[in-house]
């Protein structure tokens, strides 16, 4: 079976990777891509590297336009979604890029994001612990899907082992992030100018303020913890890279925990997994490992003179952490082999 697929958003950042990722998979077929101001124009002139899908014309973004096709992508700005989903009611799959359906509290959604609160759908993170399962077994048949923000899933994912087996403290989290301006979308902002960027690393959203917080402490406490145990100090840093997150997390260690214990805890998370990946003792990832691939690259250290666990992650922004990681739910969803048109391998030099 072929299975007709709408992306909306499909000129910009997200939107591209979902086709990058989409032109290559056999099962399925991109009949509609659409686009707001860009609607009418052929959608070469905004993704060029996308040669495959030179006949495709940009349509308006419209329940009308999207409706009808077996899967649909939403890959629009925060808070832009719900008007759609609302009217999709027919549509056998759609999965959300957006944060719009991500969130279980309607109070952490008005704090961190304002205006229409929308039902939460499944979270699109397959490998991320949930109840001593997997999140892979919640997304087998779902028709909704919420994918990820990319920093809130690189942290979710470097410390969900740690608090499923109780080996750290998440009352005492913190977390930096190296983050290229790609996770900021296509549109232009005087900050991310080239000459605004470029020798520079610029922080934002700090203490307190950025909108994945409550989406890390939400996959947290799925993990096996309270919501009101975790704390977590979350700090953003723009550099000069186009794709990429690097991000290190801290926690305490957990009384008697053993350095044993605290490795085998991300050893079992892990061990099987194709698309996240812990490497061996005293090694630590870089973003230009993962560049074009689905993959997160995890490196592990026990620093006992701190008492913390450190887990540094790396991850292509737009693949893992948000195409790659909608297409691979897609793919669970529909009954697929998870991993078809995903790669491990990234792109180098």
């Amino acid at each position: 079976m072929t299975y007709s697929v709408a992306v909306s958003g499909a000129s910009g950042y997200a939107g591209g990777e979902i086709l990058r990722i989409l032109a290559a998979h056999p099962d399925v077929e991109i009949r509609t891509v659409t686009a707001h101001s860009n609607a009418g124009q052929p959608l070469i002139q905004h993704q060029p590297h996308l040669r495959s899908l030179a006949h495709l014309t940009l349509s308006e973004t419209t329940p009308e336009i999207l409706a009808g096709h077996d899967i649909v992508f939403l890959a629009l700005p925060h808070g832009q979604s719900g008007q759609y989903t609302d009217a999709l009611g027919d549509a056998a799959l759609v999965i959300d890029a957006g944060a719009d359906h991500r969130l279980e509290s309607a109070a952490d959604w008005d704090t961190f994001y304002g205006g229409d609160f929308h039902e939460p759908w499944v979270y699109g993170v397959p490998e991320l612990l949930t109840g001593g399962a997997k999140q892979r077994e919640r997304l087998v048949g779902a028709s909704r899907i919420a994918a990820p923000g990319c920093n809130a899933s690189t942290v979710s994912l470097s410390l969900a082992p740690g608090v499923a087996a109780g080996v750290i403290d998440p009352g005492d989290i913190v977390t930096v992030l190296a983050v290229g301006p790609s996770g900021a979308g296509k549109a232009l902002k005087p900050n991310l100018l080239a000459s605004e960027i470029l020798g520079s690393a610029n922080p934002y959203a700090v203490g307190g303020t950025h909108r994945h917080i409550p989406e890390i402490r939400q996959a947290l406490a799925a993990a096996g913890t309270p919501a009101d145990g975790i704390r977590i100090s979350f700090t953003p840093v723009l550099v000069p890279m186009a794709r990429g997150i690097l991000a290190t997390s801290t926690a305490p260690i957990a009384n008697g925990a053993t350095d044993a214990e605290i490795r085998s805890a991300w050893e079992s998370a892990y061990g099987d997994e194709t698309f996240v990946q812990l490497l061996p003792a005293g090694q630590f990832p870089r973003t230009a490992d993962v560049v074009g691939a689905n993959t997160a690259l995890m490196g592990l250290a026990i620093d006992r003179a701190a008492n913390r666990v450190v887990v540094v992650t790396a991850v292509d922004n737009l693949v893992k952490g948000t195409a790659g990681a909608a297409v691979q739910s897609m793919n669970i969803a529909l009954g697929l082999a998870e991993g078809t048109a995903l790669s491990v391998n990234g792109v180098a030099p």
